[in-house]
């Protein structure tokens, strides 16, 4: 329910069917130690680029040639250096595969279909693949690990610009927001909880679990029987994994209440600290009554922050903490992320990557103030009322020291990573048998990769 020198794209992506669909051994396009890569790996990886909507560009082939022997070079390195992927890892990561794909295409039948071959089957072929993309990413983890990036390296970094190529920033906001959501009272949800317990009755009679949830559940797992696969505690809200933790292999629960709705679940099977269930979800229908009440409540918070002398972040930030519903920013002081840079947790959003309905609202706003309770339509049709707090406004500028540090900061780390990477694989790759084959070696990515081959071995 819940980036290396040479670029490491998606390769999650790019290999997730190569294995499912090799029928039979075809030409080997590259010999990197003793791993091999076959043609049918880059083309069935190409073919899953352009089934993601990008556009066709034969050159791609080139880079996932180089993703892929960059990743036997990195796997290889790690099993040296006894790092290793623990099997339960690789369970999780070919079932979150499983599950994006059953959902992408609208049912595991479909995926199924597509494949010419069961889920299982499927699952058991792709393990090896997985495993080597975690180990890689695992040994990539350990060769940057210590790189740490001073404000003197970032100084450097900033000075080594040529002027003529300093970025402009486009014009960035910070934007807080203070969540009422609807909330449906206890005779309200008396009948969803009711739809649940004769689901879970059902159940008990002996009728299948996973039909039932197909038919009936109300998450992305329903396409799947429910099954939500391997999880540790963090993996669940904190009302299912208490449930979920409690109860043996086999057995079911009873339903109960999660902020998303009314469940029940079964234990498939425990693993250590991990646990594999599957469940069945009813979500209650907000109604117009929770609605008016929802507004009722933001127009009194928006009263009682409107009647403050001076607004500051921090009276917004302890309304926020106590009346805001959105548990993402309520303990953040209200205060909203770049969506796009989640990682350095910075709060300044280029307008242009604003929800628009937060633009429209905070186009009139000055710095420093409050907007009215607003209803908000989410994706999903989801009604809420939010009260927006405008805290600062960065007019598009070139980029400097003094106002952009922080993604100066992350600009500068990546060109460390990328610099020790570089580094790392012009090391290994001289260090290690690498056959290209003719059709590869004039990949410019490639130049200079494989082994040199000697007149001896020519005259062979």
């Amino acid at each position: 329910m819940r980036k290396f020198g040479i670029t490491l794209l998606s390769i999650c992506l790019f290999i997730s069917v190569a294995s499912a669909q090799r029928k039979v051994l075809d030409k080997i396009v590259a010999v990197v130690g003793t791993s091999i890569i076959l043609k049918s790996d880059i083309e069935i990886a190409y073919t899953n680029y352009l089934a993601g909507g990008a556009p066709a560009n034969p050159d791609i082939k080139c880079q996932i040639a180089v993703n892929l022997i960059s990743q036997k070079l990195l796997a290889a390195q790690a099993i040296i250096d006894s790092i290793d992927v623990k099997e339960d890892e690789v369970d999780n990561e070919v079932d979150r595969r499983w599950r994006g794909m059953v959902q992408r295409a609208g049912g595991e039948d479909k995926v199924e279909a597509f494949l010419g071959r069961p889920a299982l089957q499927y699952k058991e072929e792709i393990r090896p693949d997985v495993k080597e993309l975690l180990t890689a990413e695992r040994m990539r983890s350990k060769i940057t690990e210590k790189i740490n990036t001073t404000p003197k390296d970032v100084e450097n970094f900033f000075k080594r610009i040529p002027s003529d190529s300093i970025p402009t920033i486009n014009k960035e906001v910070e934007v807080g927001e203070i969540e009422i959501d609807p909330k449906l009272n206890k005779d309200e949800k008396a009948f969803y909880k009711q739809k649940a317990e004769d689901l879970l009755a059902r159940v008990k009679k002996g009728e299948d679990f996973a039909t039932l949830a197909t038919a009936y559940s109300q998450d992305g797992s329903a396409q799947l029987g429910g099954d939500l696969g391997f999880n540790d505690r963090a993996g669940f809200v904190k009302e299912f994994s208490a449930m979920a933790f409690k109860l043996k292999t086999g057995e079911i629960s009873p339903v109960f209440e999660t902020e998303y709705g009314f469940h029940f679940l079964q234990v498939i099977e425990r693993r250590g600290e991990q646990v594999h269930v599957r469940h069945i979800l009813i979500i209650p229908k907000i109604t117009e009554e929770s609605v008016d009440r929802a507004k009722l409540k933001a127009d009194t918070v928006y009263d009682i922050l409107h009647k403050v002398a001076k607004m500051s972040d921090d009276v917004f930030s302890s309304g926020a903490a106590y009346y805001s519903d959105n548990r993402d920013t309520k303990f953040n002081g209200g205060m909203l992320l770049n969506p796009d840079n989640v990682q350095v947790r910075t709060t300044l959003i280029p307008t242009d990557r604003l929800d628009p309905q937060i633009a429209l609202v905070i186009d009139t706003m000055k710095v420093g103030e409050i907007s009215k309770p607003q209803l908000i339509l989410d994706n999903s049709g989801k009604k809420t009322y939010k009260i927006y707090y405008l805290r600062s406004v960065i007019n598009a500028h070139k980029a400097n020291m003094a106002q952009d540090f922080p993604r100066i900061k992350e600009a500068a780390s990546q060109a460390k990573i990328s610099k020790t990477m570089s580094e790392w694989f012009e090391k290994k790759r001289k260090e290690t048998y690498i056959k290209i084959d003719p059709e590869y070696q004039s990949c410019p990515q490639l130049i200079g990769w494989a082994t040199p081959v000697t007149t001896a071995q020519v005259n062979q």
